[in-house]
């Protein structure tokens, strides 16, 4: 895993405002995200900057790495991710002429831009990101990986370039200033609050993100952009059986080359039917199977407000029956609702929290990184085979994103100032987002509209939803130095299971139907056949207790936000009802997390 950073100028001259401590500083700012190595390379305009996690190749995979010829450097490179087929594309480098020196993927990223330019990404199978400064051209390259799993953003000044893995990373830079506008308060507020991504944008005005699956090309003509890979339409021809088949032996694939490390490897498995499908699949090749769940004390017998029932005993008979090392995470509400833990997610995130989901998950990574750099998890699963209630022909028809009727509960913007909220006129932004997002999606010619509207579901639900689970595992584990490996999001596997009509995913009425009878032979029935059940939250009345108290000092304190806020309103919200589980828990958390980001970025506000 690892982070980078850098700068270029490209006419010779670095960005304004860089002294000889800046690539340090902003090298530093990633430290957590590679607590093994830092390393710095500079020559003339441009700088690169990287912190290691070490985890293949332990001693040669040091970077930023450089190619040379005739003693002159042609290609640098500072790369962050897991290339899972880079073996293979090491034996077709070498037949090239390609001659290697480490066992790492970082040095095989290195050979493949060089021998295959642009066309490097597509060939590549994983997670990553990377910025290749080319000398002889004076160009800069940044890549993401298809699913944006690993993060990168850039700030165009003039005629040069800053970029880093992290917002923070690039705004330590002296010539980057923190600034947020009405579009940036926008991404802030609808990333977390109902969740939606747009792609390529960030909260802080004129710091732009390298969208998924694209190649970002600087040269001293200007900014070229260009996507190397999206969902497109494909017919399907498999009968149901091939089908089923099909989707087992792409997973089992997936997982079996991302258990591949040189440490010690895991797997979070909380009892559902994702996590339990990568623990069984891992089960063969990982001797001993390591396995990790959270305990929230909640009691076997609770059920929530959105039908989540405990994953304990679940977890408990997954780990009967694979055999696994198990560790049982315990963590305590008090110690989740710590403003300190609050604002440390705050500081990891760049944005604002989904408060005990966030202090929680955190906590758990934690817990995985004292035994294991790498961990594999079950996230992307539900995007891909419709696991979640709005997948449903009504809900895709309609003209928003399915799931904001679900997980928009409440209008937090009657938290805002009135004059601000009618600014912003989220729900106008909302609309315009959902419109942009489906003119993306291509049909086949004669798709039944049920078929298409469903499609369109999943496409939203892959490019829109999922980008926001994935930055928060990202930033949240690598917080820790720790690596979590995503097998559902295999582009192959994602490729064809966007194709198989709905009726095959559906096959037998339930959710999942096509990932249950993939893997029928691996699980234990009430496991197999278990409904979803979301991330748990915290329901003991000491939370909720704790944020009430939070609040009231921050209006006490008349804290940064409160400039944002309508008072009046975040008053009446301490008086609502004080049930465990409907009590307004996200109001509150806005609240705090928007002080908490103001507090730690101070931009410059431009509202």
């Amino acid at each position: 895993m690892c982070g980078l950073v850098g700068y270029a100028g490209f006419m010779g001259h670095a960005p304004q405002g860089t002294e000889d401590t800046s690539l340090k500083e902003m090298t530093e700012t990633l430290a957590c995200r590679g607590p093994d190595a830092t390393a710095v390379w500079a020559e003339g305009a441009v700088g690169l900057g990287h912190t290691r996690l070490a985890v293949v190749d332990l001693v040669g995979g040091r970077q930023p790495m450089l190619l040379a010829r005739d003693r002159r450097t042609v290609l640098a490179v500072t790369f962050t991710g897991e290339i899972y087929n880079h073996a293979r594309l090491r034996s077709e480098l070498t037949a090239l002429g390609h001659r290697f020196t480490t066992r790492s993927d970082s040095e095989v990223v290195l050979h493949a831009i060089d021998a295959w330019g642009e066309g490097a990404p597509a060939r590549l199978e994983g997670m990553f990101a990377y910025a290749a400064w080319e000398p002889d051209s004076r160009r800069l390259t940044l890549v993401r990986d298809r699913f944006g799993v690993k993060p990168l953003c850039y700030a165009r000044l003039g005629e040069a370039v800053v970029f880093g893995s992290e917002p923070k990373a690039v705004l330590a830079h002296p010539a980057v200033n923190a600034r947020l506008d009405l579009d940036g308060l926008r991404e802030l507020l609808l990333s977390a609050h109902p969740m939606i991504k747009t792609p390529g944008r960030s909260a802080f005005a004129g710091l732009n993100e390298v969208a998924p699956g694209t190649v970002v090309t600087v040269t001293p003509e200007g900014v070229r952009t260009r996507r190397y890979w999206s969902l497109t339409p494909a017919e399907h021809r498999d009968d149901l059986p091939a089908t089923v088949a099909r989707v087992r032996q792409l997973l089992q694939e997936s997982v079996t080359a991302q258990l591949a490390a040189d440490v010690p490897v895991s797997v979070l498995l909380s009892g559902g039917l994702d996590s339990s499908v990568i623990a069984a699949l891992a089960r063969p090749s990982a001797k001993p199977l390591h396995t990790l769940s959270v305990d929230l004390g909640n009691r076997a017998s609770d059920k929530d407000s959105m039908g989540r029932d405990p994953d304990g005993p679940y977890a408990e008979l997954m780990v009967r029956h694979l055999g696994s090392s198990h560790r049982r995470v315990a963590l305590e509400a008090g110690a989740l609702a710590d403003p300190g833990a609050r604002a440390l997610v705050g500081r990891l995130r760049d944005g604002l929290t989904l408060g005990d989901f966030d202090t929680s998950l955190l906590q758990l990574y934690r817990a995985v990184r004292t035994d294991f750099p790498v961990t594999l998890a079950g996230d992307g699963a539900d995007e891909l085979f419709g696991g979640y209630r709005w997948f449903t022909p009504q809900a895709a028809a309609a003209e928003s994103f399915p799931w904001e009727g679900v997980l928009h509960r409440a209008d937090l913007t009657r938290l805002l100032d009135p004059a601000l909220a009618a600014a912003l006129d989220l729900p106008a932004h909302r609309a315009a987002l959902h419109r942009a997002a489906c003119a993306e999606i291509e049909h086949l010619p004669g798709a039944a509209p049920e078929e298409a509207a469903l499609r369109c579901d999943s496409y939203l639900n892959l490019t829109r939803f999922l980008p926001c689970l994935l930055d928060r595992a990202d930033r949240l584990s690598m917080g820790v130095g720790l690596e979590v490996r995503v097998p559902f999001l295999d582009h192959r596997l994602v490729e064809y299971v966007f194709n198989t009509p709905w009726n095959m995913k559906t096959f037998d009425g339930r959710e999942k139907s096509l990932l249950r009878a993939a893997v029928t032979d691996l699980l234990p029935e009430p496991v197999l056949n278990r409904r979803k059940s979301p991330y748990p939250m915290v329901r003991d009345p000491a939370y909720r207790a704790a944020l009430t108290a939070q609040v009231h000092r921050l209006l006490a304190e008349d804290g940064p936000a409160t400039d944002l806020l309508d008072v009046a309103a975040v008053r009446s919200l301490l008086l609502e009802p004080t049930d465990a589980d409907r009590f307004p828990r996200e109001g509150l958390e806005l609240v705090l997390d928007l002080d908490q980001w103001l507090r730690t970025h101070r931009p410059a506000l431009q509202l």
